[in-house]
C-alpha cells in the first residue's frame, strides 16, 4: 500500500507498475482508499456487423396499445 503523498510524487512509476499487471492500493492514514489497476483492452465497436442478420421489419409500425398509453383513449395528449 502506498500513501497519497507517495502516489502523487511517483504517479508515473505507479502507472508503469499497474500497466505491467501489478495492483497498487492507495491509502490515506493507513486505510485503503483506492486501487490502481491496468485497464483491460476494450472491444472496438464495429458498426454494421449484424447487417442482414436481424429482421427489423415492422419495427416502425405504430402499436395501438402503446399509442393509447401515451395519448389516451381519445387520441389527445395527456397533461
Amino acid at each position: 500500500m502506498v500513501n497519497v503523498h507517495e502516489a502523487k510524487t511517483h504517479l508515473s512509476r505507479l502507472l508503469d507498475r499497474a500497466a505491467a499487471g501489478e495492483e497498487i492500493v492507495i491509502g490515506r492514514a493507513g486505510t485503503p482508499v483506492a486501487r490502481l489497476v491496468a485497464l483491460e483492452p476494450g472491444r472496438s465497436v464495429e458498426f454494421g456487423r449484424l447487417a442482414g442478420r436481424i429482421d427489423m421489419s415492422g419495427f416502425d409500425e405504430a402499436d395501438d396499445e402503446i399509442e393509447r398509453m401515451f395519448y389516451g383513449v381519445d387520441g389527445s395528449t395527456l397533461r
